[in-house]
């Protein structure tokens, strides 16, 4: 590699690795303090990074939210995606989607479990803030999951598949509102062995 190209990266690795510092930093005081609560200094403090270093990489603190909401959405995916490797069938990918939010509920947060950290920034943004359509779609995402696996137990009946998916939905962001009040990922688990009951009687 020539010295030309080696000094045109080292920018773009240095602007990398400082976006990735202030993302990480934003995830832990948005989830801990809430989204309006954290200020632009308090991110860039805990990411050691200088505030000029913050508009490098990102428009504003509105860019900076939707790239912390993408990044928890892309996070419980890899979760869901590592619990899928272990499912034999549908039954298994339903339960696969209950055990990725159980595995978040498990982090080890600064202030505890304080529930979806999604559905949490989305009440705090305003009606129509790009924000809070980034939560609905990873919402209908993870319906959409759900009603493909439930297809798998009940092929050829793809409107009461749709219908349980949206069953188990509701029961799994009931049991992530309880779960986020008591601190805890119990109330995930009763909800998994409520589904998977369900399951076993379609």
């Amino acid at each position: 590699m020539s010295e030309t190209g080696t000094a045109a990266e080292r920018p773009r690795g240095r602007r990398g690795a400082a976006r990735e510092r202030l993302l990480a930093a934003a995830s832990r005081r948005f989830y801990a303090d809430g989204v309006t609560a954290t200020g632009i200094d308090a991110i860039t403090t805990e990411a050691g990074v200088a505030k000029m270093s913050l508009y490098n990489n990102f428009s504003s603190k509105a860019d900076l939210v939707r790239a912390y909401l993408d990044a928890r959405h892309e996070e419980w995916l890899e979760l869901y995606r590592r619990r899928l490797e272990g499912a034999r069938d549908g039954r298994g990918g339903v339960l696969a989607v209950f055990d990725a939010y159980a595995d978040h509920a498990a982090f080890a947060y600064e202030h505890g479990f304080r529930g979806c950290g999604l559905l949490n920034a989305a009440a705090e943004l305003p009606a129509g803030d790009e924000g809070r359509s980034v939560v609905r779609r990873h919402k209908e995402e993870v319906e959409s999951l759900l009603a493909g696996h439930v297809g798998e137990i009940l092929p050829g009946r793809p409107e009461e598949a749709r219908a349980i998916a949206e069953h188990l939905a509701f029961l799994l962001e009931g049991a992530m509102a309880r779960a986020g009040l008591e601190g805890g990922g119990t109330r995930v688990r009763h909800a998994r062995a409520m589904a998977s009951d369900l399951l076993e009687r379609l």
